[in-house]
Parts: C-alpha cells; structure tokens; sequence
C-alpha cells in the first residue's frame, strides 16, 4: 500500500481527540479572519501574501529574494545581478502558479485535485514560466540530469535518508493517491478534510514525483487542497512563513512522517502512524501560530495608527522611501474603512478642491499606495511591500 495510512486512524479506528481538538481550532480561527474588514481590503491583504508566500516557500530551499524585489520584477525592473534576477524570476513563477490556483478552483466546488494531472500541471505551469528554462537543468550526484516540465522523474533518486519510490512505480502509486485521498470529500466536518489536506502534502512529499521542484509544488498543492476545502480564512494567512521560520523543524516532522511502521501497534501501514500524528501536530500548531500572527496584524485601530505614522515618519524623511504627498493619511484611513471608494469622494474626505483630490490620486497611485479597475474607476488601497513592511514588519524582513 506504499504510503499508508493516508489519515492517523489507530487500531481501533479512531483519531486522536487532540488532534481533531486542534483541527477545529484552525477552521474556527482562520474563518475569523475573513470578518476583520471589508472585502476590498481583505482581497488587498490576499495579494500582499502572494508575494509573501512566494519568498517564503522558496527560501525554505535556501532560494528567497525579497519582496521588495518581487515587487521590482512585477513591474519588469530586475537586477542587474544575474542570480537575482534568477531569483527575481523564480518568485514570478510561484506567484502565477498560485493565480493559476485559485482561478482553476474558483468554479469547481470539491473538485478532485489528487489526481496525477493535476499534480503534473502544477509543475508544468511552474517550470514553463519565463525564465525557468535554466532550473530544468539539474544535478543530482556528479551527474547532470535534464528535467522536463510536467513530467515524472525517469530517474531512481533518494533525498537525505528518504529513499524515494522507485520511477517505475510512480503510475501506481499516484493512482493509489487518487483512489485514497478522493474520500476527503466525504468526511462530515472541515476538521477532518483538513486533516486529510496537511496529510496528502506529506504524502506528496514522499511519493518524490519530480527530478526537482517537489517542496515547493508540494506547498503549492496545499494550498490547492486548503482553498478547494473551501477552509474560510485561508489566503490572509499561509503556513508557508512559519515552516520558512523553523524549516529544520518542518523537515524534521517530514522525516518522522517518511518512517517505516514501529511495529505492531504502530498503525495498520506501511509507514508510521505515529510520525504522521507527529506531523500533523507540528503543521497545525504552526497554522495557529500564523493565524494569530495576522488576527494580531490586522487590527483596524492598530492598522489605523500605524498608518498615521508612517504617513508621518515618510514626510519627516525618517523612512526609506519615497515621501508621501499631504493628506495621505486621511486618504488611507477611509479606504482601510470603506474598501473602495469613488473618485469623486475624494475632494471631501480631504476636504480640499477636486484638483488637489486627482493630483493626490494620481500621485499615491503612481508610488503603488492605490489601485483602481480604470483609470477613471472607483480606488483601493493597496499594500506594496514598503509599506506591509511598516504595518506588518515581522511579515516581510528588514532588507
């Protein structure tokens, strides 16, 4: 049965209650989230941590460039430095692919993402990206493998003491991965579905499907499997920053969870229920951890006054960054209220001419601090990285 149990289910086929406990503690705190603003701000915040996600899922591979600079590469200003724009360009990719994501759910309500296809296009929507051409090229050994995009690795490889399945049974095993994990439909209560999701990632993890690339399109099918358990909450905040904060943990927990069975009552598979029950442990207390990381961030009278001083710290000329036009301030407050509001309002919520207004739109959307639909369409706040980083400064690191 190569990697059962799919869920930690003892002899007597129950789960253990502190996992579950826990478990429902993570749906009831993330669907929390989604009350704490408006729409606008909420899909705001949702952008900001795709750019966040992408650093962190790929600097747990040792391979994160900043945000600032996945912002510079968003507007095609990359690095001169041709290994960061290597990096630059690797961010760009995780960023789509997780666009790609969420717009292949949006319509598909409890679609069967465990499937061998689904898994394949991840990694051929990541590696086909422009610039990737140059990470298809890998080393494995003292030999130099080619990698294909959306393809099962036709080669035997072992990562760390983790001896990966063999190539030729890779067929097999992912139709095995279908056939169990497309129940996680079926359960009763989102507790147990996201058990069923934390678990399949690591399952994921040790099928090993790819030359490279495995961690993060592992990651990125999470985050398939969280957004397709439609878990309420998810996407304003990632477990992917607090497994890059601790990645020795994360890979320690993967490692316990790869173990052979530990004798008889140690489950009713091949690999180790306890490790499982180890890892699962470890990946909701992280989820938690983050969830209370953002409900902290996302206080609307803490945002509030962190607004007005940043506002004010860029006019003195205390931060570094471009200093923000008057009535800045005022502009921000009301769209961290109102979500969305139209250009004409603008005049009286500064309470100046309607041409101080559109030279103040003008300018806070040309510094990246606004958004609009058209250039003529109601505006929205938007988080760039310099400013997330003052709201938020534990999010995105000091550069």
């Amino acid at each position: 049965m190569y990697f059962t149990p799919i869920l930690p289910y003892d002899l007597k086929g129950t789960i253990d209650e502190e996992l579950l406990s826990l478990s429902e503690e993570v749906c009831i705190r993330s669907a929390a989230l989604s009350g704490s603003h408006n729409i606008f701000i909420l899909n705001a915040i949702k952008d900001l941590l795709r750019k966040t996600n992408s650093y962190y899922s790929n600097k747990i591979e040792s391979e994160g460039i900043h945000p600032l600079d996945i912002e510079k590469a968003m507007r095609k200003d990359f690095s001169s430095n041709e290994s960061d724009k290597r990096l630059q360009l690797l961010s760009l990719a995780h960023i789509d692919v997780q666009k790609y994501i969420e717009y292949s759910l949006s319509n598909h309500t409890d679609r069967n993402i465990f499937t061998k296809q689904f898994i394949l296009n991840l990694h051929k929507e990541f590696y086909t990206k422009e610039g990737m051409e140059s990470f298809l090229q890998i080393k494995y050994e003292d030999k130099k493998l080619q990698m294909h995009a959306g393809k099962l690795r036709e080669d035997d490889v072992y990562v760390g003491k983790h001896i990966a399945p063999k190539h030729s049974e890779l067929d097999s095993i992912f139709h095995l991965f279908e056939n169990q994990y497309k129940g996680i439909y079926s359960p009763s209560t989102q507790a147990l579905k996201l058990l069923y999701a934390l678990s399949s990632h690591h399952r994921l993890v040790w099928i090993h499907p790819f030359l490279d690339g495995n961690g993060r399109v592992s990651r990125l099918f999470l985050d398939a499997a969280l957004l397709n358990i439609s878990l309420d909450g998810y996407g304003l905040w990632n477990i992917s920053r607090g497994l890059a904060r601790q990645s020795e943990e994360y890979k320690k927990y993967l490692s316990l969870a790869d173990m052979p069975m530990q004798g008889a009552t140690d489950g009713k598979g091949p690999l180790s229920l306890r490790g499982l029950s180890y890892y699962l442990k470890y990946m909701l207390v992280t989820a938690l951890d983050q969830i209370a990381f953002m409900h902290k961030n996302l206080q609307l009278n803490s945002l509030g006054d962190k607004i007005d001083k940043f506002v004010l710290l860029s006019q003195q000329g205390m931060l570094n960054t471009s200093h923000l036009p008057k009535y800045s301030s005022s502009l921000f407050k009301e769209l961290l209220i109102r979500g969305e509001i139209p250009r004409g309002e603008v005049q009286h919520i500064i309470n100046k001419s309607d041409r101080t207004a559109t030279t103040l739109i003008k300018t806070l959307s040309q510094m990246d601090y606004l958004e609009s639909d058209t250039p003529k369409s109601a505006i929205r706040l938007k988080f760039n990285a310099e400013f997330a980083s003052y709201l938020m400064p534990d999010l995105i690191p000091n550069k």
